[in-house]
C-alpha cells in the first residue's frame, strides 16, 4: 500500500498540474488582473497545503497523528475522491475555454459561462480542487491533511469572493440571477 501511495497521488497531482500548465497559454487577453500581493498570499497558502500533504512528516507531532484508522478503505476512498475532484476541475477548465485565467482577471470579451459544470456550481474548478485535497487528506488519514484542506479552502474562498465581486460588476443582473440559482461551491448547499 505504501508503494502505491508513494506513486499514485504524486502521479495524479503531477498529471493535473502538467495539464493545467499546458492549457494555460491559449486564453483571452487580460483587461484587469488582481494585485500581485493577493496572488502571492494564495500561492503561499497553497504551497503550505501541498507541503503538509506531501512531506513524509511535519515538525508538529500532533499533525502527524491519525484522525482516521489506517486501512485500505481510507486510502482507496481518498484516491477516488481525489481523482473525481481533479477530473471535475479539468472538466470545468475545459468548459470555460479561453475565458480561464490563473489569477482573478477580467478578460477581453469575457463570457458568462453557466452551462456544463457551471450549471452545478458557480466555481467548479475550486469545488474540484477542494474535493481533491479532501480526498488526499482522507487517504493520508492524518490531521495535517485536514489542515491542508482548510488552508486550500481559505485561499480559494478569498479568491472566490474577489471573483464574485468582479463578476457582479462585469455582468450585473444576469450574474445576480445566476448566483441566486446556483450555489458557489457545493450544489444546493453553499
Amino acid at each position: 500500500m505504501l508503494l502505491i501511495h508513494n506513486y499514485l497521488f504524486p502521479a495524479m497531482w503531477l498529471s493535473y498540474t502538467a495539464y493545467w500548465w499546458a492549457m494555460s497559454t491559449h486564453v483571452k487577453e487580460t483587461e484587469r488582473r488582481e494585485a500581485g500581493t493577493s496572488r502571492l498570499a494564495r500561492l503561499v497558502l497553497m504551497v503550505c497545503a501541498v507541503a503538509l500533504l506531501s512531506l513524509p512528516s511535519v515538525p508538529l507531532p500532533l499533525l502527524n497523528e491519525r484522525f482516521l484508522p489506517l486501512g485500505a478503505w481510507c486510502f482507496w476512498s481518498g484516491a477516488a475522491m481525489t481523482a473525481v475532484g481533479l477530473l471535475f476541475s479539468v472538466w470545468a477548465r475545459r468548459h470555460l475555454g479561453k475565458n480561464w485565467s490563473q489569477a482573478v482577471t477580467v478578460k477581453e470579451g469575457q463570457e458568462l459561462i453557466t452551462s456544463g459544470p457551471y450549471a452545478l456550481v458557480r466555481h467548479p474548478i475550486y469545488t474540484g480542487l477542494l474535493l481533491a485535497f479532501v480526498g488526499s487528506a482522507v487517504a493520508r488519514g492524518e490531521w495535517r491533511g485536514l489542515l491542508a484542506s482548510a488552508l486550500v479552502f481559505g485561499a480559494l474562498w478569498r479568491k472566490l469572493r474577489l471573483e464574485e465581486k468582479w463578476m457582479r460588476v462585469q455582468f450585473g443582473a444576469p450574474y445576480e440571477a445566476y448566483s441566486r440559482q446556483v450555489a458557489a461551491l457545493v450544489p444546493y448547499i453553499m
